[in-house]
């Protein structure tokens, strides 16, 4: 009976002993396997580095403003007689916008025309009575300072007239019509807009501290999304000779040419004065960027040794120092150099070390100004 025990017990034990012998092969085989395992590779778009110098900008907050801009209004009062121009016209200085009636000033012309010509009647007159020495040279004088007079009443009233006839100042583009026919205009009430649009200006303000950096013919990019605005360029033609002495800031002034009207006064535009030569930088795309709050980083496309000592095409992950940003890139100041091919879409899915396949059909915006369509 024990006999029997002892070898049960012995072949129990030897087919456990079998079991595990082959799970632990089995084991040993699947972690051979994993450490060899290589995932596929992931689908990447890259770029290769170059170096460039950008000039810096100094950015601010502006203002468009009119070379000539002024409300043109009445300068007596009257009632309107015609209109000679419509909302929106470009006019040319000089050009009839409205005529006010006359007809009262015109009567009281007539009326001191004629006293004019009496008075030069009388005037003659008297020079030739005294010439004979009929009359004394008091009442020679006295018809000289009346015909004066006379004179000057006539041309007060063209002048009365020429007033009430309104007329452009200087050349530009007419805004919105304030009045009607018909209607009487107060001394002094609007007529319509008149602004002098190209070339226009464009008024910010710098630090006291960055005044050294600024000079007058410096180079003035604007960027934004208004017609007109993105990439046009100007130069300053004024510094101011004072201070703000609330904010500390030098207003500047700068011209732009505007042949498209694209820039309006009143318009907020982003100026940035280009500086002199800055360091030579790499600009990348800002997708490239892996930002982290331990550093930001990119990914070095080169080829790598996998386990198995085969050789593919992998990427190494390299901190960088970023600098400013300019469009749809961004200057790297340190961490990788020119000539290097970087992935510059598709980097959150990646690890140091993953294989990777390019495909640069379709690239990710790399322009240093972009044009937005749908702006």
């Amino acid at each position: 009976m024990a006999k029997r025990m002892i070898l049960t017990v012995l072949a129990i034990a030897t087919f456990l002993a079998a079991i595990g012998f082959v799970k632990f092969r089995q084991v040993q085989a699947a972690i051979a396997q994993s450490s060899s395992f290589q995932p596929p590779p992931e689908a990447v778009t890259t770029t290769v580095t170059r170096q460039e110098a950008w000039r810096p900008s100094l950015d601010a907050i502006g203002t468009v403003a009119a070379v000539h801009g002024v409300t043109v209004s009445a300068d007596l009062p009257g009632i309107v007689e015609s209109i000679a121009f419509d909302s929106g016209d470009r006019v040319r200085a000089g050009d009839l916008l409205v005529h006010l009636d006359t007809r009262q000033e015109e009567a009281q012309l007539a009326a001191a025309e004629a006293r004019r010509d009496l008075a030069r009647l009388s005037l003659d007159r008297m020079q030739g009575l005294r010439e004979k020495g009929i009359s004394s040279q008091a009442e020679c004088d006295t018809a000289v300072a009346e015909s004066a007079q006379a004179e000057a009443s006539v041309r007060e009233m063209r002048a009365t007239i020429e007033r009430k006839t309104i007329r452009a100042p200087f050349s530009g583009v007419l805004g919105i019509r304030a009045v009607n026919l018909g209607q009487y205009l107060t001394s002094g009430q609007p007529v319509v807009p008149l602004q002098s649009l190209d070339p226009i200006y464009v008024n910010f303000a710098v630090p006291q501290q960055n005044l050294r950096e600024v000079r007058v013919g410096a180079l003035v990019r604007l960027a934004g999304d208004a017609p007109g605005e993105n990439g046009a360029t100007g130069r300053i033609t004024a510094i101011d000779s004072v201070a703000n002495e609330q904010t500390r800031n030098v207003q500047i002034q700068a011209t732009f040419d505007n042949p498209n009207l694209g820039l309006r006064p009143g318009m907020y535009v982003k100026p940035g004065v280009i500086l002199e030569e800055g360091d030579p930088v790499i600009p990348i795309p800002a997708s490239a960027v892996r930002y982290a709050p331990y550093g930001d980083s990119v990914f070095v496309v080169e080829d790598l040794k996998g386990p198995d000592g085969r050789t593919y095409r992998g990427v190494r992950q390299q901190f960088v120092k970023l600098g400013a940003g300019r469009g749809d890139q961004i200057a790297v100041l340190s961490g990788i150099e020119p000539g290097e091919e970087i992935v510059t879409s598709g980097a959150f899915k990646l690890r140091n070390g993953a294989a990777v396949q390019v495909n640069n059909a379709i690239l990710p915006g790399n322009d240093p100004a972009p044009r937005p369509e749908d702006n």
